[in-house]
């Protein structure tokens, strides 16, 4: 099937919200339901990084999974984002990888640290050193 063919004639995957309240998703208004599929976008670009990919939504149907140099693929649904960007790094891509783990962990830890000094500095309140 051509990917135009699979984007239109395409149904709802369960990792989409739906309008329906209460059911993966907290209303049933569509803004919420983007605002939704675009945070889970920023959560999958997170570990993506660590590959150099990146994700986009594309039209609030698909996504469109990019390398640094420009390569894409288009995605029906977070179910398939993994065997693509196998297919686009050339390597396996484990989202449960050490490595990667370890980085996300250290950059929530910076980003933890570098709050905590700009909220300092707002407020003119000196913390204890360790």
């Amino acid at each position: 099937m051509c990917a135009l063919c699979g984007v239109l004639g395409g149904a709802g995957h369960w990792t989409d919200a739906v309008a329906r309240p209460g059911v993966f998703t907290r209303t049933a208004e569509p803004i919420e339901r983007r605002r939704e599929r675009a945070l889970r976008v920023a959560h999958a670009n997170k570990v993506l990084k660590h590959y150099r990919l990146s994700l986009s939504d594309w039209q609030g149907t698909s996504f469109l999974l990019s390398t640094a140099t420009g390569k894409t693929e288009i995605v029906d649904n977070l179910t398939h984002l993994w065997s693509a960007a196998e297919k686009l790094t050339g390597r396996p891509c484990d989202p449960l990888d050490p490595a990667l783990l370890d980085t996300l962990r250290a950059r929530d830890a910076s980003r933890a640290s570098s709050l905590a000094s700009t909220e300092d500095r707002a407020t003119g309140v000196a913390r204890p050193q360790r």
